[in-house]
């Protein structure tokens, strides 16, 4: 369904390039038209199941279905003149989406060509799709016009952006920040998870991904609902001096029931952005790609560096109020680098903060617009290293290649688990048990698997020596017909006892691989003392500390093999005289 979708929406883009140069930003307000259309559906919908007056939040004349049912030359009238016009109107004066839709035009000159797009756009029944599709399609179509990447900024993958969430954890009354904002997908998703944690479970369904819907928040209190409604519940900031990802952000936002959005432009490393202790929870993907301009560094950060992952990860503890919780994306370097810099950046985190858990990630996630491998910090402000918890994840759901189709594999389900249940003292006991148990159920299979590799060795070594290279026995000077007969029947019995133990060694390896497979996934999660990791220079790569069962490696004794080779040159000896009487012959 996706690849379809995404289809359609380059062939919208195709069809609005013709005549533009900023197709992007004109498909995107057309696509944002659809969705607060379908918002409003929503809310028609969700006030019939419960009972009460729907009240319109949008005009009659800005609907969707309203304009594109007039014909073309009008609909495109209409936009131009009440829907363009209208979209200012929808958020509170000095919200960023008021701000920055204060420039939006229509810039479709033919009235086909924008009935074309809408229809295009209904074709994607995107009110069926995920919900941040949005910034979904919006990254699509950059990558397609080949803008994606620059300058370190990959749009985060939504399953990753979900599973940082569920693990911080944010609450209805917290301030929440992006200072790296993008089309504010962390943002969204926070906003998203409150509203599930406490809409009755009666009304929430969830679609075959395990994307919630109706999330209506009816549990929620007056004091809560009204912090959600304040400028300070979430904020955004990105430096896109285009503008277009600052609209497409704020408007996401708005779609998602954020009346008043704040997102702005603003440089979050510069002199001019002085947030301090300012958020309880900060989720980010900060660009870590190249090197910014030391002197419109804020004068708070270290001046020691230029890297931006360096100087976001202190400005996110700058940022974060005392007792604050941090999400954060970082590429694998920071987590080994033997820089001065990396070691500093390591060291304040754990010396000075808590260090809660880090979340090593396979190189792919980011693909295809990057292959760097990188791993989620989890850290409070102000409080005290112990213990570190670490999950070494291998899968996440989707394949690791350019591609990035869906598989079976995924542990991200596990590291939410893990996560969650990580002080519970009798799922880490039943975790450590059934490890003994699957090490213990292992080891006599893996023992037998290496005996059969030895007796596998021995025949195949055999068979290659009593016979030819066809397949048929080499006579051997001085040996008789007779004794030929009995050597051929030799190299039969051993190709038979090849064959067999061949089979019960494949028998044997789809035994191992079941409970393999779930010693693996389970010794994912492990701890690290703060000692630990202090004595290593506070390193913080998983595969350092994780420790994995390494299988033995069959090799043959070396005084067989040295056997071997002095039965092959007995063997080609023969041979050569074999050869020798045949050119006397």
């Amino acid at each position: 369904m996706a690849n379809k979708l995404f289809s359609l929406v380059l062939n919208g883009v195709v069809i609005i390039t013709r005549l533009l140069f900023d197709a992007i930003e004109q498909f995107s307000y057309l696509l944002f038209l659809k969705r607060l259309d379908d918002r409003e559906n929503s809310v028609e919908r969700q006030a019939k199941r419960k009972g009460t007056t729907y009240q319109p939040l949008v005009k009659r004349e800005m609907r969707w279905g309203y304009w594109t049912q007039m014909e073309a030359e009008k609909a495109l009238k209409h936009v131009k003149e009440v829907v363009f016009p209208g979209m200012i109107k929808l958020a509170e004066d000095k919200s960023s989406f008021w701000e920055y839709m204060q420039g939006a035009e229509c810039k479709i000159r033919k009235a086909g060509l924008l009935i074309e797009a809408c229809n295009l756009i209904d074709q994607m029944k995107i009110a069926e799709q995920n919900q941040d599709v949005q910034g979904d399609l919006y990254e699509y179509m950059l990558g397609h016009m080949q803008f994606a990447g620059r300058g370190g900024q990959f749009r985060t993958p939504r399953h990753i952006i979900r599973m940082m969430v569920q693990m911080v954890d944010p609450k209805p009354r917290e301030r929440i920040g992006d200072l790296a904002g993008g089309t504010g997908g962390f943002l969204v998703n926070a906003h998203q998870y409150i509203l599930e944690k406490h809409t009755s479970a009666g009304i929430l369904e969830y679609d075959a991904e395990g994307q919630a819907h109706h999330l209506i928040g009816d549990q929620l209190s007056v004091a809560e609902r009204s912090f959600m409604s304040s400028k300070k519940y979430l904020r955004g900031f990105d430096n896109d001096s285009g503008m277009t990802i600052l609209r497409i952000g704020s408007m996401n936002l708005m779609l998602h029931g954020i009346e008043s959005p704040q997102f702005y432009y603003m440089d979050s490393l510069s002199k001019s952005f002085d947030d301090e202790r300012e958020y309880d929870v900060i989720l980010m993907n900060p660009p870590f790609k190249g090197a910014v301009d030391k002197g419109g560094v804020h004068p708070t950060l270290p001046s020691d560096t230029t890297k931006s992952e360096f100087l976001f990860l202190h400005l996110i503890l700058r940022a974060l109020d005392m007792g604050g919780r941090a999400a954060v994306i970082v590429p694998d370097g920071v987590l080994f680098g033997s820089s001065r810099a990396h070691v500093e950046v390591r060291r304040r985190i754990i010396e000075e903060n808590r260090l809660d858990g880090v979340v090593s990630m396979p190189s792919g996630v980011f693909k295809p617009y990057a292959g760097v491998s990188t791993a989620a910090l989890f850290f409070t402000r102000g409080a005290q290293t112990k213990d570190i918890w670490f999950y070494d994840m291998a899968h996440d759901g989707f394949s690791l290649d350019d591609k990035r189709v869906a598989i079976d594999e995924n542990d991200i389900p596990d590291v939410v688990n893990c996560w969650e249940k990580r002080a519970n003292k009798k799922f880490l006991e039943s975790r450590e048990k059934r490890i003994v148990e699957l090490r213990k159920e292992l080891t006599p299979l893996k023992e037998k698997r290496l005996k059969l590799q030895a007796d596998i060795n021995r025949l195949s070594f055999e068979l290659a020596v009593d016979s030819g290279s066809d397949g048929v026995n080499v006579p051997k000077a001085g040996v008789d017909k007779s004794s030929r007969s009995k050597e051929a029947f030799g190299t039969v019995d051993s190709a038979g006892r090849l064959a067999e133990a061949q089979g019960l060694l494949s028998t044997l390896q789809s035994l191992i691989s079941s409970p393999q497979a779930e010693l693996d996934r389970l010794t994912r999660q492990f701890w690290v003392t703060k000692e630990q990791v202090k004595a290593n220079k506070y390193d913080l790569s998983a595969s350092r500390y994780r420790q994995v069962d390494a299988d033995a490696v069959y090799h043959e004794k070396p005084s067989v093999t040295l056997e071997r080779l002095t039965r092959l040159e007995s063997v080609m000896l023969d041979e050569i005289n074999e050869l020798k009487k045949l050119v006397k012959g």
